[in-house]
């Protein structure tokens, strides 16, 4: 695997500002590179999808999962404008990146209005406060899901 690249870091920090200007969403962008090449690209989409997930990171990870073919991205890498919020945290795990690179910090970003720190808090500790309530809530047959996925012979495992 090859070592951190500040062309790719330019691509994602354009892609950024190209999100700005468009209006679809925060100044955030991000790019997966395999081998060396940009597979794909996302940049913040939140506002102009309407969709409280279409973060940099995600968008980009979802293109580059379209464009690959594939939900395992082992042996791509991601380069984000910005320090990654807990869901793209989640995202970059789940899809298997190698290497994630970051530009911006999330301090810099809390002085341009986008503090995601109480997420980050919320994740070491869940807890049912004013704002939130978080508590399990079992019913008859609630590890069914589960049940059957361990029966599937066809499963693919992720």
């Amino acid at each position: 695997m090859q070592g951190p690249n500040e062309e790719f870091m330019k691509v994602a920090v354009a892609e950024a500002i190209k999100g700005v200007n468009e209006g679809d969403g925060g100044p955030f962008g991000a790019v997966v590179v395999k081998d060396g090449k940009i597979v794909a690209k996302g940049h913040n989409m939140v506002i102009g999808n309407h969709d409280a997930t279409a973060h940099a990171e995600v968008t980009a990870i979802r293109n580059a999962c379209d464009a690959l073919g594939t939900h395992d991205l082992s042996g791509c890498q991601l380069y984000t404008s910005c320090y990654p919020c807990p869901m793209c945290m989640g995202a970059c795990l789940w899809a298997r990146l190698n290497a994630i690179y970051f530009a911006a910090t999330s301090t810099d970003a809390a002085n341009a209005d986008f503090d995601d720190s109480h997420f980050h808090e919320f994740v070491k500790n869940p807890i049912t406060n004013e704002g939130r309530i978080w508590e399990q809530l079992k019913i008859d047959a609630y590890l069914a899901p589960f049940d059957e996925w361990k029966r599937k012979s066809d499963k693919v495992p992720y």
